[in-house]
């Protein structure tokens, strides 16, 4: 049997500049690509260094509007992180809200919404956050 592995998800944001710089500061991650899409609007791809990792595609277009509610159809994205704390410091520092701070299996996490309304679960399984 094939093991399958995510290879990107594809997120509408209304400004993907700001939006990858905060995961290349979240995450430690890079800019993989730019450029225009295929069908319009232009796209950053940002993920782990290297290419055979997985990455976050941030699309913007004309349609683009950044209103969006929980759960239609996306619920959250989960990003896994080693430093609990320092992950939820760059949040604040960029004027995002941390909410839902919990510990359960398998990590500690907390949760925020993007500027667009996206809600991502920030989540560590090496037990430094307090």
């Amino acid at each position: 049997m094939s093991i399958g592995r995510l290879e990107h998800a594809n997120l509408s944001v209304t400004r993907p500049e700001r939006s990858a710089e905060l995961f290349k500061q979240l995450c430690g991650w890079e800019e993989r690509w730019r450029g225009e899409s295929k069908l319009g609007g232009n796209t950053i791809h940002v993920g782990e260094p290297g290419n055979g990792a997985g990455y976050l595609a941030l699309y913007t277009g004309d349609h683009v509007t950044g209103d969006y509610s929980k759960g239609q159809p996306l619920n959250h994205v989960g990003l896994l992180v080693d430093d609990l704390k320092a992950a939820e410091a760059v949040v604040v520092a960029a004027g995002l809200e941390p909410f839902g701070h919990d510990d359960y299996d398998p990590g500690e996490r907390f949760y925020f919404f993007d500027w667009d309304g996206i809600e991502f679960e920030i989540v560590s399984y090496s037990g430094e956050a307090e």
